[in-house]
């Protein structure tokens, strides 16, 4: 893949024609994640960048869920002494969603102490990548939506938070996936 033509894709039709440092880092993280990852469907990078597009406001850095839950029923301490906003590339909920995430990394406990390692770009990148392909968050995994001839973009949301912005997130990882096919990924 040519990175500095996907960079040059991206801050032309995603980012406004600017990329921040940051946004740099975070698209590198996941492409590195990708490219030491077994996925070979394209559309599933696709989509879970459009998913960070998204759920991180655009910052492509694992990032803490805007007012921290307040006024939400997951939004007050938990079993763990915290409160289960979200965190990371996908905003990891509720306190169920970060025991599974410990437990199926074999993080022995430590992200249920601090569920702010969340924010960490390696283990988000990790829930976000394990998680959507074996449909941590809502049962709905990547390979529901995107198999063979299949590609089913807008239902797609469904793997992270019902059909809550599906539209837009499809445009994006629509986006997302020809600037990746372009880049020759």
């Amino acid at each position: 893949m040519d990175r500095a033509k996907l960079f040059a894709g991206l801050r032309s039709a995603l980012f406004g024609g600017k990329l921040t440092q940051g946004q740099v880092d975070g698209i590198t993280a996941i492409l590195d994640a990708w490219q030491a990852s077994q996925m070979t469907d394209l559309r599933w990078l696709a989509y879970m960048l459009a998913t960070a597009y998204h759920e991180t406001a655009k910052t492509m850095q694992p990032i803490a869920e805007y007012g921290k839950g307040k006024g939400r029923k997951y939004g007050v301490k938990g079993r763990h002494g915290q409160v289960p906003y979200g965190r990371g590339y996908v905003q990891l909920t509720w306190d169920a969603n970060y025991e599974n995430a410990d437990r199926e990394l074999g993080l022995g406990g430590a992200l249920l102490d601090n569920f702010d390692l969340a924010l960490d770009q390696d283990l988000a990148s990790k829930i976000m990548f394990i998680g959507m392909e074996e449909g941590w968050f809502t049962g709905a995994k990547l390979g529901d939506y995107f198999r063979g001839e299949k590609a089913d973009w807008l239902n797609a949301r469904r793997i992270i938070n019902g059909m809550d912005r599906a539209k837009d997130i499809a445009a994006y990882g629509r986006k997302f996936y020809a600037l990746l096919q372009e880049a020759g990924a």
